[in-house]
């Protein structure tokens, strides 16, 4: 799969998982995840979140910058690795603005504790295993039957 290829891929699995698991580091340097729906995704990977002033995933950004984010379908996941900023420019909130997001902010663009979260992606990796759980269940009785490995598809790494 050609560079191209597997950017299109990832960016394929994000647009049909929609909701990405953001993991941040906290202050102490732990680990921390919690579900975000994405909001827009690039065609070099980029992914753009609302959120809160308020939440601990910005002040996690604000301390460490550095995030992770996984997407996952039935036979397909993403991993993208990255850095993150708050971004709080009014203009750009509006521009994004949606009927969902409105769900969480009633007040509209202009509530002043909504913001954006911009992951500048550097890489992705991808998971994908074609023909659903029925070949992966195949492909297991086959590995045992042979004494094979287990392989129950494509994967691949992209820089961003």
């Amino acid at each position: 799969m050609t560079e191209e290829q597997g950017i299109s891929k990832v960016v394929d699995i994000i647009n049909d998982s929609r909701i990405g698991m953001l993991t941040t580091i906290n202050e102490e340097g732990a680990l921390v995840s919690r579900p975000l729906a994405v909001q827009d995704v690039k065609d070099d990977g980029d992914l753009w979140f609302f959120t809160g002033l308020g939440t601990s995933q910005v002040a996690h950004v604000r301390h460490d910058p550095r995030v992770n984010v996984s997407f996952g379908k039935k036979t397909e996941w993403v991993s993208v690795a990255g850095t993150a900023e708050v971004v709080t420019d009014r203009q750009k909130i509006r521009d994004m603005w949606n009927q969902v997001v409105e769900a969480w902010y009633p007040d509209g663009p202009e509530t002043p504790d909504v913001c954006l979260l911009r992951v500048d992606s550097d890489s992705a990796e991808y998971w994908s295993s074609p023909g659903g759980t029925a070949a992966t269940v195949l492909q297991w009785v086959k590995s045992k039957v042979t004494h094979s490995r287990f392989s129950v598809g494509e994967s691949g790494t992209v820089d961003l």
